[in-house]
């Protein structure tokens, strides 16, 4: 047999493919739809139409933070407000991309890229890294399109099914509502500590204390911002004192 051929074919198994993100995906999907399925029924319970309703998943596409646009917005704060509200809970986005970029060794192709980067969700995100940390060689932009558009079409998908389904559903069962809210942070929470690593500890306790001291005197968007610049600001400086990380 050809020698090329057979290094064509060990590469092969190498990558992660479309179908290897889509299977990823699933615990994603699980999640999202109950939460999806909840937000659309809140929306449509602030007056806003189905259709608006499942614009705002298609477009701004936040999980929490559509929540909260909607009841600000319903409640008749300005948009700028709701707005600025919003970009403050979700600028840890902009460490997203950076972040991965450092890790990832293979060349990335724009159009790929761009499309992927659009899902990149705080468990997309946990889900990608947790990959490059157990085995970079595997990653790829494919599996990437996989896991992100797969969750993207659920979360549409449960609020297609939330604001078209009428709301007041679960008004009896305050119970499975609330389960409804946790399944979001806890399956983040779940990602979070399978790519966990003790060298991150303080890292992590700066956030939380920076996050816990914006609460406490200010708001919650104070607080995820607080806990975002103390959490970065802390791994800034062990890395400056003690090198950067081995990414292998």
């Amino acid at each position: 047999m050809d020698s090329s051929a057979i290094k064509v074919g060990a590469d092969s198994t190498l990558t992660a493919t479309l179908a290897e993100g889509i299977k990823d995906s699933l615990p994603i999907v699980l999640s999202y739809v109950p939460v999806a399925f909840a937000f659309g029924m809140n929306a449509t319970k602030l007056g806003f139409t189905p259709l608006e309703s499942v614009f705002f998943s298609c477009i701004i596409y936040a999980g929490a933070s559509q929540f909260v646009i909607t009841t600000l917005l319903a409640a008749g704060s300005a948009l700028w407000v709701a707005a600025l509200t919003v970009m403050a809970m979700d600028v840890r986005h902009v460490l997203y991309g950076p972040s991965l970029r450092s890790r990832i060794l293979h060349p990335l192709k724009n159009p790929k890229t761009a499309l992927w980067a659009f899902g990149l969700t705080d468990e997309v995100f946990a889900a990608a890294t947790a990959k490059l940390v157990r085995d970079n060689r595997r990653w790829s932009e494919n599996w990437m399109l996989g896991i992100a558009f797969c969750s993207w079409l659920s979360w549409v998908a449960g609020t297609v099914l939330g604001a078209f389904s009428g709301y007041g559903l679960l008004e009896g069962y305050p119970t499975v509502e609330s389960a409804l809210g946790f399944m979001l942070p806890a399956l983040f929470m779940s990602f979070l500590l399978a790519s966990f690593q003790r060298r991150q500890s303080l890292s992590v306790t700066a956030a939380l204390l920076g996050a816990l001291a914006g609460v406490t005197l200010f708001s919650i968007p104070a607080a995820i911002l607080a806990g975002i610049v103390a959490g970065c600001l802390t791994a800034l400086v062990q890395a400056f004192y003690q090198g950067a990380p081995d990414e292998s």
